[in-house]
């Protein structure tokens, strides 16, 4: 095949190839992991009470992600002076956990287990939902591994504990996270409107000292004075759902709820918390693809979650 001469290999436009995350390379091989970030899919969307639709969240958002892979030396942000994910950055697409339709605990249990062999090689996990249900089987893995503080931006508070005997659906995860021993806190912002959890839930979120703060107390903050809220120095896992933004740039979800954050601020916010914490694990849930025609809501799931594994590795850099 011709060069097309460009830097002696091909041009390699976002439109051309196969549609993996960044256009990363993929490894079906999960014992053969070698890479600094892998990226799972995990198109599981049985646990939502509203419109379903995520199940193809992981594959329109590794579609959106191509637009931004003409970074062959990585990408240059001219605010920051800096070169993010330049070539020595190694991401991998793992591929998608298999997925048992009706059969909620197998499906999670086989994201547990993607997510463990991500640890195990050392790399950092990033899960693509899927509903929110699957940050539990996301945590579950890390339970051989040391403690960290949970950061959620998320519409609703997730904090049910068992509503008709469903304990794993995307109104719980945030409980089950709280019962784990190694999770050491809940920073859960964005929370806002009528949400899926009753009072009660909110009584519970904050007697085990979950920060709960809405989008209008986080702006009224900025971005910066709640990265700060955040025990500095902490190990920390990050799951972001895409109803956190406000429908009018994220209308792809199966429950949107209006008032909600706009790009720059939780950009900021993700910026300032790569500079004071480490994160050990990020998910990105409840992209529902077929709700927005524009397709605007899968590349704002691509291009935060680029932009958070930019300013990951950008800090880790400083420090070598």
């Amino acid at each position: 095949m011709s060069d097309h001469g460009y830097e002696g290999g091909r041009l390699d436009l976002p439109f051309v190839g196969i549609s993996t995350f960044g256009k990363r390379p993929v490894c079906t091989d999960w014992d053969k992991l070698e890479a600094d970030v892998a990226v799972l899919g995990a198109p599981f969307d049985f646990g939502t009470q509203f419109r379903a639709g995520a199940r193809f969240g992981p594959r329109a958002i590794r579609e959106a992600s191509t637009l931004f892979s003409f970074g062959h030396a990585g990408a240059y942000d001219h605010e920051d002076d800096a070169t993010y994910l330049p070539g020595d950055v190694r991401i991998v697409d793992m591929g998608d956990a298999d997925i048992v339709h009706t059969d909620t605990v197998k499906s999670h249990n086989n994201i547990e287990y993607g997510v463990r062999k991500i640890l195990t090689a050392g790399a950092l996990p990033v899960v693509l939902g899927g509903d929110h249900s699957v940050n539990i089987p996301c945590i579950n893995a890390f339970s051989d591994q040391e403690p960290f503080h949970l950061v959620q931006l998320d519409a609703h508070l997730d904090f049910v504990d068992e509503r008709h005997g469903v304990r794993f659906g995307h109104g719980n995860p945030m409980r089950r996270a709280s019962e784990k021993s190694y999770v050491t806190g809940l920073s859960q912002f964005g929370i806002r409107n009528v949400s899926s959890t009753a009072k009660e839930g909110y009584a519970d979120a904050r007697s085990v000292g979950s920060d709960i703060q809405s989008v209008r107390q986080f702006r009224s903050h900025g971005s910066q004075a709640m990265a700060e809220r955040v025990p500095e120095g902490a190990r920390v896992y990050v799951t972001i759902d895409i109803d956190g933004f406000d429908p009018s740039i994220a209308p792809g979800t199966g429950t949107p709820s209006h008032g909600g954050f706009l790009y720059y601020e939780v950009l900021e916010f993700l910026q300032a918390l790569s500079k004071r914490n480490t994160i050990v694990g990020i998910d990105l849930v409840e992209v529902a693809p077929d709700y927005d025609t524009t397709g605007s809501t899968s590349t704002l799931a691509a291009q935060v979650l680029l932009n958070l594994l930019g300013f990951i590795f950008y800090e880790r850099s400083k420090k070598v």
